[in-house]
């Protein structure tokens, strides 16, 4: 098993930028794909970035493709994602969540993720 804390919400201006942070406990990190989701208010939650247990792929949704990176500190055990040129529709409650490495790190649909942590709100004010 693995625990999740997200860290890193505020309010933030249009065109700002914020980091994201996971902090993971319980089993190895390396042992877990990692991805970020968010859920705006009355909206189903979305996948946002999924990441593989080394780095070494990543995934996004095309609309936060060159404003959001995820990364990954498996010696720290936390995960980030790196938001850039915000926007107001960008404001959320945002989730980290993990599923075994073995599975993928681009699975779109909340259910096919085992682990969550219990979000942090990201507000952007225009």
């Amino acid at each position: 098993q693995v625990q999740l804390v997200e860290s890193g919400g505020g309010l933030v201006q249009t065109g700002g930028s914020l980091r994201l942070s996971c902090a993971a406990s319980g089993r190895d990190f390396s042992s877990w794909n990692m991805a970020w989701f968010r859920q705006a208010p009355g909206k189903e939650r979305e996948f946002v970035s999924g990441i593989t247990w080394n780095g070494g792929s990543t995934y996004y949704v095309n609309s936060m493709k060159g404003r959001f990176t995820i990364s990954r500190d498996n010696a720290k055990n936390t995960g980030y994602l790196q938001m850039n040129s915000l926007k107001s529709e960008d404001t959320a409650v945002y989730f980290c969540a993990a599923r075994g490495r073995l599975l993928s790190a681009s699975a779109t649909s909340p259910a096919l993720w085992n682990y969550w942590g219990q979000g942090t709100q990201v507000t952007v004010s225009s």
